[in-house]
């Protein structure tokens, strides 16, 4: 074989390796669910630490609305940070590869909209706008929750 062809060979492997790597990336490990919503399948701890991130977030907006109840708008901005991008920073390579393109950009950009919110409010935000801001965050969370669910991955057979 000549060096010719084993160059061909390797760089059709390569650009193969790259286009499978990056479907998996996009679509992530899914399938459609019985409710017509993607299911994203996790391994138990994953799927723990996902809804637990979820349960956080939803602790960060009850704390806002909290805040701008009492006109403790300290408050409200110290919830949005406790959820902002500080929050996602720290995720597990694997997991992330799992989770469809959609759902990775829907996530982050909650996470984004927390930090937003926080400093809308430290650049002197009213009542109004911060419950507007929070009204938006909160149809992305309705988007992503009709559009997805987080199943457990069946167990790998040994």
């Amino acid at each position: 074989m000549s060096t010719r062809m084993l160059s061909v060979i390797a760089i059709t492997l390569w650009l193969v390796t790259i286009a499978v790597a990056g479907f998996f990336f996009v679509r992530g490990q899914t399938r459609v669910a019985p409710d017509g919503r993607t299911a994203i399948l996790l391994a138990p701890g994953e799927r723990n630490l996902v809804l637990t991130e979820m349960r956080g977030m939803l602790a960060t907006v009850q704390a806002m609305v909290d805040g701008v109840k009492a006109g403790d708008l300290k408050q409200v901005a110290q919830a949005a940070r406790a959820s902002g991008m500080a929050a996602a920073a720290d995720v597990n390579p694997a997991l992330m590869a799992k989770l469809p393109l959609e759902f990775k950009q829907l996530g982050l950009g909650v996470h984004k909209r927390f930090d937003e919110i926080a400093t809308e409010r430290n650049s002197g935000g009213s009542h109004e706008q911060l419950l507007g801001s929070l009204g938006s965050q909160l149809s992305a969370c309705v988007a992503c929750h009709a559009s997805y669910r987080i199943d457990a991955a069946a167990p790998v057979a040994k």
